[in-house]
C-alpha cells in the first residue's frame, strides 16, 4: 500500500466516525405494557407473585422488583428475577399478604441501557 492511499484511507474512517454516517440501531427505553396485579387493584386475597410486562428486554443484573407495606416492611422475596426465556417480563414472590395497602416499586434497565422506574399501589380488602 502506498502512503498517499492509506491516508486517504485513514481520513474517510475518521471522517464517517465524527459525522454520525455510523448506523446503530435504536431502541427504546423499557416502560411497562401490564402487570398482574394490576396498578389501583383491590383484591380479595393476596397475591403469591407480583408481575411486570415491558414494552422491550430488560437486563437481569439491574432490574429490581420490590413490594413493601404501607408500612414500609418489604413483603417480596429477593428482588425481583426474569423467568427463563421471558426477557421483557419481571417477577417477583410475595409472602402471604394481610389486608392493606401494599407499593409495588420497580427499577429497570433496558437492553439499550436506559433506566426506568416507578412505583404503584394495590390493595388487599
Amino acid at each position: 500500500m502506498n502512503k498517499k492511499f492509506l491516508m486517504r484511507l485513514m481520513s474517510a474512517i475518521l471522517l464517517i466516525l465524527t459525522s454520525g454516517i455510523i448506523i446503530v440501531p435504536a431502541y427504546a427505553h423499557a416502560f411497562p405494557e401490564r402487570s398482574s396485579p394490576h396498578v389501583g387493584a383491590h383484591l380479595k386475597a393476596g397475591p403469591n407473585t407480583v408481575k411486570i410486562w415491558f414494552d422491550a428486554g430488560i437486563e437481569p443484573i439491574f432490574s429490581k422488583l420490590i413490594v413493601r407495606s404501607a408500612q414500609g416492611q418489604k413483603v417480596s422475596v429477593g428482588p425481583g428475577f426474569i423467568p427463563k426465556g421471558q426477557h421483557a417480563l419481571l417477577e417477583t414472590r410475595l409472602k402471604t399478604l394481610t389486608p392493606g395497602i401494599y407499593f409495588v416499586y420497580w427499577s429497570v434497565i433496558a437492553f439499550d441501557g436506559h433506566h426506568t422506574e416507578g412505583r404503584w399501589y394495590f390493595r388487599v380488602k
